[in-house]
């Protein structure tokens, strides 16, 4: 094995950057993006995903971190890790394009004796029956022969500044047994909370792409739940309260289940099954709830409303965070926006506020305006839908139109006496 090793990640978002930043504590690292806006921001010091200090980033990238936006500047490095987004499509399908492009990119800078690690969210299988034959076409080079490939999948939480990424057990693997040994050392090296050694990398796809999965379903069961006992008027975490005193109820909470993992990753499983002729009831029958619950919602809060005499077409809303995730700017796949747009098709108004959401880039993908300072608006309804440390501290009445206003919360954030009704 090669014993210089120069590190190449591709993609250098929530998952990328602090992976390149990590690594160049002990090797030469060059990190690829192709937004070169991103890029002139990182090597300004400033990461828009608040996953990496300002000091961190300008202490890595005066050591042994470059960022570039050219692909021709990993041209010396031997171990390559992908790290690019694996969406869906409008379909429920999953979206290769990026992981297609990357794989190209990189097919085209491999040597002999190269290793690409993939960390990428994939279906089992994906690296070799996919990427595989893009990296043999690019390179000219024959598998398992010139060149050598790995599966290590990304376990990073956005905003959470407690499990980083080098505090959490890396699950590694390779295309050959003594590959495999090779990549599990290298992420050895630099992640403190140890690694394990899958037997396979289609083994290491499967591992990830499950966690996610299973979070999905047993968050889809609480949402059930919740939905039922709102048509028997109990209140769902006053139960999931009483339930968890027994010593093996598992503890998951109702919400809207968006981002870019959970809300997405299952699609990739089900997408293989499907191909393999089995139809996965379960892992659908989750998605189902899971992407129902901003309709159901705004369902219920428009009920309210008008239960209470108001005509919804006078009516406004403010709502409370569209990020995806709570003390995060991180808003891909947030089904906060299918909360607002349902709303909005109830005929009611509605401002956003969200703090930590960047205004222009928001609307640029959703075509919605968001405050980044409080409204001074009265509203009809308020509805928490993120639970940013930030708005414990609101003063809820001061945006109330009135005895009336509806205040919805969806994380079971504020004191119930505070409250209208909660998820």
């Amino acid at each position: 094995m090669k014993k210089n090793i120069k590190i190449g990640v591709i993609g250098l978002g929530y998952v990328g950057l602090p992976v390149s930043v990590l690594f160049s504590n002990k090797y030469e690292v060059v990190g690829l993006d192709t937004n070169k806006n991103r890029v002139d921001a990182l090597n300004q010091f400033n990461d828009l995903t608040l996953e990496i200090s300002n000091y961190k980033l300008e202490n890595a990238l005066n050591t042994n971190l470059t960022i570039t936006n050219i692909p021709n500047d990993l041209q010396s490095c031997n171990f390559y890790i992908i790290t690019v987004p694996t969406p869906i499509f409008e379909n429920k399908t999953p979206d290769l394009r990026p992981l297609e492009s990357a794989t190209k990119a990189v097919g085209k800078l491999l040597s002999i004796g190269d290793i690409v690690v993939y960390e990428s969210t994939v279906y089992p299988g994906c690296t070799e029956e996919f990427c595989v034959p893009i990296l043999e076409k690019e390179s000219s080079l024959k598998f398992n022969q010139e060149f050598y490939c790995g599966y290590s999948p990304e376990r990073i939480n956005p905003g959470d500044k407690e499990h980083t990424i080098d505090k959490i057990v890396k699950v590694t693997s390779g295309s050959t047994d003594k590959i495999a040994l090779f990549v599990d050392s290298v992420y050895n090296s630099i992640i403190s909370a140890g690694t394990f050694k899958a037997s396979s990398i289609r083994v290491a796809e499967a591992a990830k792409v499950i966690e996610n999965a299973q979070r999905d379903i047993n968050i889809a069961f609480v949402n059930e739940l919740s939905m039922i006992f709102n048509k028997i008027k109990i209140d769902t975490t006053e139960v999931l309260e009483a339930a968890s005193t027994k010593w093996n109820f598992l503890q998951f909470k109702p919400g809207l289940v968006g981002g870019h993992c959970i809300g997405v990753d299952p699609y990739y499983l089900a997408s293989k099954a499907i191909k393999e002729g089995f139809n996965p009831e379960i892992i659908l029958a989750g998605r189902k709830v899971n992407d129902g619950m901003g309709v159901f919602i705004a369902d219920r809060i428009s009920n309210i409303l008008t239960s209470l005499g108001k005509d919804l077409s006078n009516c406004s809303a403010l709502v409370l965070g569209v990020s995806f995730k709570e003390n995060c700017p991180d808003f891909r796949n947030t089904k906060a926006v299918d909360l607002i747009k349902e709303l909005q098709k109830n005929s009611i108004s509605v401002d956003i506020y969200d703090p930590w959401v960047m205004p222009d880039l928001f609307k640029k993908e959703y075509s919605l305006d968001v405050y980044h300072e409080l409204p001074s608006k009265k509203y009809d309804s308020i509805v928490l839908a993120v639970s940013h440390e930030s708005f414990k501290d609101l003063d809820l009445n001061q945006l109330s139109k009135d005895s009336k206003t509806v205040i919805y919360d969806i994380k079971s954030f504020y004191n119930k006496e505070k409250i209208t009704e909660r998820l």
